[in-house]
């Protein structure tokens, strides 16, 4: 997540999901939060503010704090109020600031503090900025391993408690629905993912659901279905 991605469409969709789930939840957030960059247009997607007809009723409170967001100064502790009651995990992985030595030394005590942050919640989300990659070790030592999320913190973050980890689609062959299944599968769990396909395609999946949190997935995909949001149930849960 980055400040200047702030209220954009993804934001709408993915705050919308939390506030539907999180009612009687010990909620935590980690923003996976990483320095802006300014090489392409991310979170430029606005346009749904200019159209409350068809999505203030979403959700009406949050569409205007997010226009709000948008008309004012663009951050990530911009977002938190719409999140009542959460508790939030806001270190910046910064890991290019870090020796190249040192890089995994460095990440792992992060999310350490990560952990501590959010324990205690029984409702958990990760919102790295471009979603779940494999645990090669090669890959740790990237600067850019900050906008990623490996395997590993996936299944900590998900141990007996209900998860919602983001993923940014890649061009993974076979298409988007046949990447989320293998991520199931990589994961070695069943469950839901809402797939979110306005202007990029997104994709939340829900580990560890309850049936209450079933039910509120399924109602959340019904009502927003109007904003391209619609239910992928993997093929492990079938």
């Amino acid at each position: 997540m980055q400040d200047r991605y702030a209220g954009d469409v993804g934001d709408f969709v993915k705050l919308g999901l939390l506030r539907a789930l999180s009612p009687g939840r010990r909620t935590g957030i980690a923003w996976y939060r990483f320095p802006d960059e300014s090489h392409n247009g991310d979170g430029r997607h606005i346009s749904y503010l200019d159209h409350p007809d068809r999505f203030a009723a979403l959700d009406p409170v949050l569409f205007e704090h997010l226009r709000n967001v948008v008309r004012d100064v663009r951050s990530i502790s911009s977002l938190m109020p719409m999140l009542e009651h959460a508790a939030f995990s806001d270190e910046a992985l910064d890991v290019a600031s870090v020796p190249n030595q040192l890089r995994r030394l460095w990440r792992r005590e992060w999310f350490s503090r990560v952990m501590r942050d959010l324990e205690g919640c029984d409702l958990v989300f990760a919102d790295p900025d471009n979603g779940i990659v494999d645990d090669t070790e090669s890959r740790k030592g990237s600067a850019k391993f900050g906008k990623q999320i490996p395997l590993a913190e996936v299944r900590a973050l998900a141990e007996n408690r209900c998860a919602v980890i983001y993923h940014h689609n890649t061009r993974r062959s076979g298409g988007h629905n046949a990447e989320v299944d293998y991520l199931f599968s990589e994961l070695g769990t069943s469950g839901l993912a809402v797939r979110a396909t306005a202007h990029s395609a997104r994709t939340f999946f829900i580990l560890n659901a309850d049936k209450e949190i079933e039910s509120r997935v399924r109602a959340f995909c019904d009502r927003w279905q109007g904003a391209k949001v619609r239910l992928h149930e993997s093929s492990l849960s079938q």
